[in-house]
């Protein structure tokens, strides 16, 4: 009997750790706010909120008239409730080993506006080439979807990366 037990909690730690490690492939936020959907969309992924601290989103947002060569400024009850949502689940508060990760990743002084500045970034990605980025199908590191199919639902899962020729 007592084996039987014993099996039974290897199997139900066992199956918590494995849906611990898929679901840290999903990065979407707890909570989805349909304007941050809408309107980072627009030009590019809505990019997950864990990816970067509270820091980093508040400087991005305070910035929208030089947003990487764009003006992308919002009228300010957006951008304020925008601003708002991507502090709420930045890599400083979001639940999970992921965000955790992300948060620990990046020193306390820094204030990174790419999120391919990021040491999670670099590590995750330490095997692309170079050349690879420059691919006319992906163009930059910053153009997720080109190689995670899944980026738009949150899935960066290594299983599912197809990488343009």
């Amino acid at each position: 009997m007592l084996n039987r037990y014993i099996v039974l909690l290897a199997v139900c730690f066992g199956a918590a750790a494995w849906a611990e490690d898929e679901d840290s492939a999903m990065l979407l936020p707890t909570a989805v706010n349909a304007k941050w959907k809408t309107e980072c969309s627009a030009c590019h992924i809505a990019y997950p909120p864990m990816l970067l601290p509270e820091r980093s989103w508040r400087k991005l947002m305070a910035d929208l008239d030089k947003h990487f060569g764009v003006n992308a400024g919002l009228d300010d009850a957006n951008a304020k409730e925008i601003t708002g949502f991507l502090v709420s689940q930045s890599a400083d508060h979001a639940q999970g080993r992921r965000a955790q990760g992300i948060a620990r990743s990046i020193a306390p002084a820094a204030t990174p506006l790419r999120i391919t500045e990021t040491a999670f970034f670099k590590r995750e990605h330490n095997e692309v080439r170079a050349e690879v980025w420059k691919r006319p199908k992906i163009k930059s590191a910053a153009n997720c979807g080109a190689c995670h199919t899944g980026a738009e639902q949150g899935d960066f899962s290594e299983d599912r990366v197809r990488i343009p020729k």
